[in-house]
């Protein structure tokens, strides 16, 4: 059986491999301060420092959790895989590959413990063909035939390139030796050459120095025989000086783009672009450099901050899942007494495997641990339940037959017009129901039903006969336009939490309050709603603004004209955004509900909020973004 494992593992783990990111530092530029020195300086600053190391494309992969799917699932995922590109879906592999490799394991051990259940020897058990551990080996094969396709691919594209440049080489010695042409004319060519250069891509990383050194020395040497005028210096360098100035703009403007990743992606592509420009003049040189290097360096410091809190997010959520850990093996430790409880059991450990799914990553390190920790309480307490309900069954028949009886009750009393007496009859009726253990689940639904449409009826006549009562919702109406009133009056302070926590405390009490005459009730909900919506504005409204401003200026940019089309897509895509937010907002706080009241469990309690505080923000800034773009919207039209 161990061997057997060994060779799962071993089959599974050649999925996955390290990837490296190098990350280009751009050197700085020297400057010469002789004027009889300038062409040295310009050849200096005509390609910078050395060139870039191979930079692997990074691309945002989304995090997919197979931790609750089937062998079956993450094959079928792992095909579905297979059809995009191999740099997107490594991470996603690696995932799949991790899953399946432990329900690999569990299953060849079922079909162990099963074949010596079944009064085999141990000594002569041979597994199963497995279909589905053949064909997700050939997925495997597969994905790494395409890796190692794209790594060709990329291998011969460095070899074009090295060619490519090296004839790049021939043609720089050549215009060298030339003679019959004009000054104008040499350093056409040789801007031409230069562009090209630039424009050939990486080459194989052993080649890059001996190429580099090679093209350095031929454009040393231009510049040593052409010896230009002055004035075509000159005018080089205010070219290359708004060249520069232009990269320094664009840099700048990094600083405003939303995604971490397109933004340093950019930003390397400028310092690439910055060394092939030529020299400045020598008194803006410093201040230039300077000015491109402080824009480098805040997109440098927003990629360390974003990585930086998501290395937070991920401990918040490793405690997070402590916390449910501790709570599970707690409630594991327990020995129910009856069916109900067994069942009260099985519904919070539900409820917090609910809640496990949608805390978020935790560190690679401890992520199998702390989810075999989790999940193998939840298994010892199913595998105990299983065998304890398997003796059930006779309960089960006596339970029926007593919530027949009650359905019959119910019946009867649905009935009745004495409705005090009978309310209580019928509460006392659920009452008793509540108290009885459960029934097989083949009759469960059916007299649920039963019992649950006999009081249905018996409170829908009751509601019938006190809707005509005027008195008591007139009293509630007036008491919810004091509460409205009161949402307008109330002063918030500087604590956040404290205007949260007051804000729910008026929507406590406007729900505790009963009914008020229907034609009343949608105007006054609406007029609460919308004086509780614009507190939670002006929560936040500094940062909104600027959010917003930022938007506006990116409806600005919309190429071609097309503002139309633009806002009618746009607009659709925010209205998705917001409707699963408010899914979310919902899912997280049913949530709340099911942790106790220990020093994890709070700063779970604490995240959540936090993450439900953000959610609502956001769904502000998206709805005044619908609302910029029916602004938009309107001037297109006019």
């Amino acid at each position: 059986m161990e061997e057997l494992n060994e060779s799962i593992i071993n089959s599974s783990n050649s999925l996955s491999e390290k990837e490296e990111q190098v990350e280009v530092i751009s050197s700085t530029e020297e400057t010469q301060t002789n004027a009889a020195d300038e062409v040295a300086e310009g050849i200096q600053q005509v390609e910078g420092s050395l060139p870039n190391e191979d930079v692997e494309e990074k691309y945002e992969e989304p995090v997919v959790d197979y931790s609750s799917c089937t062998r079956e699932e993450l094959l079928e995922a792992f095909r579905e895989l297979l059809n995009d590109h191999v740099l997107r879906i490594k991470n996603r592999v690696a995932a799949i590959k991790l899953v399946f490799t432990d329900l690999s394991k569990a299953y060849q051990k079922e079909q162990y413990e099963v074949f010596l259940a079944a009064g085999g020897n141990k000594d002569e058990y041979q597994p199963a063909d497995d279909k589905v551990y053949d064909e997700y080996k050939k997925c495997a094969a597969k994905y790494r035939e395409k890796r190692q396709k794209y790594q060709d691919e990329q291998d011969a594209m460095k070899q074009r390139n090295l060619e490519a440049k090296k004839a790049i080489l021939e043609d720089l010695k050549q215009l060298l030796d030339r003679d019959d042409t004009t000054i104008k004319q040499t350093s056409d060519d040789f801007n031409a050459l230069q562009e090209r250069w630039k424009s050939i891509g990486d080459v194989p990383r052993n080649e890059i120095n001996d190429l580099w050194q090679s093209y350095r020395f031929l454009v040393e040497k231009f510049y040593d025989k052409l010896k230009m005028a002055r004035e075509l210096r000159m005018l080089d360098l205010k070219r290359n000086l708004d060249a520069k100035i232009e990269l320094c703009e664009k840099a700048e403007e990094l600083i405003m783009e939303g995604s971490i990743t397109e933004s340093f992606k950019k930003l390397q592509q400028y310092r690439e672009a910055w060394r092939g420009i030529g020299p400045v003049p020598n008194d803006k040189n410093e201040e230039i450099w300077v000015r491109f290097c402080t824009a480098a360096d805040q997109v440098e410091n927003r990629r360390k901050e974003y990585y930086d809190q998501r290395r937070e997010e991920l401990e918040n959520n490793l405690l997070a899942k402590k916390a449910l850990c501790e709570k599970a093996e707690e409630l594991v430790g327990k020995q129910p007494a009856n069916a109900n409880e067994w069942n009260d059991i099985t519904n919070e450990l539900n409820d917090m495997l609910k809640v496990w799914k949608t805390i978020g990553p935790v560190p690679r390190e401890v992520n199998e641990e702390i989810w075999v920790k989790f999940k193998s309480m939840l298994d010892k307490f199913f595998e105990n339940k299983k065998e304890h309900f398997e003796n059930l069954k006779d309960e089960q028949a006596k339970n029926y037959n007593l919530k027949v009886d009650l359905c019959l009750q119910a019946e009867a009393i649905a009935k009745r017009n004495d409705w005090k007496k009978a309310t209580d009859e019928l509460l006392k009726l659920q009452e008793e129901w509540k108290k009885i253990g459960s029934v097989s689940r083949k009759q469960s639904d059916k007299v649920w039903l039963r019992f649950r449409a006999a009081c249905d009826e018996f409170f829908a006549r009751k509601a019938e006969f006190y809707s005509s009562i005027k008195g008591e919702e007139t009293e509630n109406l007036a008491k919810k336009k004091a509460i409205i009133e009161e949402v307008k009056q109330f002063e918030f302070g500087e604590d956040k939490n404290e205007n949260l926590a007051a804000i729910k405390e008026f929507q406590r009490r406007w729900v505790e309050i009963g009914h008020v005459p229907m034609a009343e009730k949608d105007a006054l909900q609406k007029e609460f709603r919308n004086t509780i919506n614009a507190h939670f504005e002006k929560l936040k409204v500094s940062v909104r603004e600027t959010q917003e401003a930022v938007y506006r200026d990116r409806l600005k940019n919309v190429a071609g004209g097309d503002i139309a089309k633009f806002v009618s897509e746009e607009k659709r895509d925010l209205q998705d955004k917001i409707q699963k937010l408010r899914a979310d907002l919902i899912l997280w706080e049913n949530n709340l509900g099911f942790l106790a009241n220990s020093k994890q469990a709070t700063l779970l309690r604490e995240e959540f909020e936090k993450k439900m505080q953000s959610a609502r923000q956001q769904i502000a800034l998206l709805e005044a973004k619908i609302k910029i773009l029916d602004e938009e919207s309107k001037k297109d039209k006019e």
